[in-house]
């Protein structure tokens, strides 16, 4: 096979830092499409550390969220770590995760992760499901903000399937949670 690039490597690692090395030659496909992956990555960082009236935390939190319906299992404990090491409270996140309706999160976040969930699952939302977010108090530079994090993880989600990475030990998410909280996504 042939081997991956180097911007490809380097996108792997800065989208999910902990995926095995034996994985890299089944990444080959990854040559033709550096220029989109360099695209990714700075979705990514845009919609996860770029300015928000959401914490980090928060993004994090909905980034996990949306892994869960989407069932990648690296990517629901890659962001619940980094979430919960955010919050300072790994079980807000267990909990929001197990039941969003009776987490300790305020209703703003709560109808947000309503929203995420129903466009992830259905591929879509009507004018009234919109409108229950924005009278909970989520404004609508919010609710875009909570898009950019929904498309990101929609697309993180299928790449980290697709690569099948697995999950690695609970230290080695929590040292890949700590490398996202100090340096982002590039």
């Amino acid at each position: 096979m042939i081997e991956v690039t180097a911007l490809a490597r380097r996108l792997c690692w800065l989208l999910f830092g902990w995926f095995r090395a034996s994985r890299w030659s089944t990444l080959s496909s990854w040559r033709s499409t550096a220029p989109t992956s360099t695209a990714v990555v700075d979705l990514t960082h845009e919609a996860m550390r770029g300015p928000s009236a959401w914490s980090i935390g928060d993004r994090e939190l909905m980034a996990a969220f949306v892994s869960k319906v989407n069932e990648s299992q690296f990517c629901i404990a890659a962001h619940s770590a980094t979430s919960g090491l955010w919050y300072g409270d790994h079980e807000k996140v267990v909990a929001t995760l197990a039941e969003v309706e009776t987490a300790p999160i305020d209703e703003p976040l709560r109808a947000t992760l309503r929203m995420l969930g129903k466009l992830t699952r259905g591929h879509s939302i009507d004018p009234d499901e919109m409108g229950a977010v924005l009278a909970e108090g989520v404004s609508r530079q919010q609710i875009e903000d909570a898009l950019a994090v929904c498309l990101a993880f929609n697309i993180t989600d299928r790449l980290a399937e697709a690569f099948d990475f697995s999950v690695a030990s609970p230290a080695a998410m929590n040292a890949g949670a700590r490398h996202l909280l100090k340096r982002g996504y590039r």
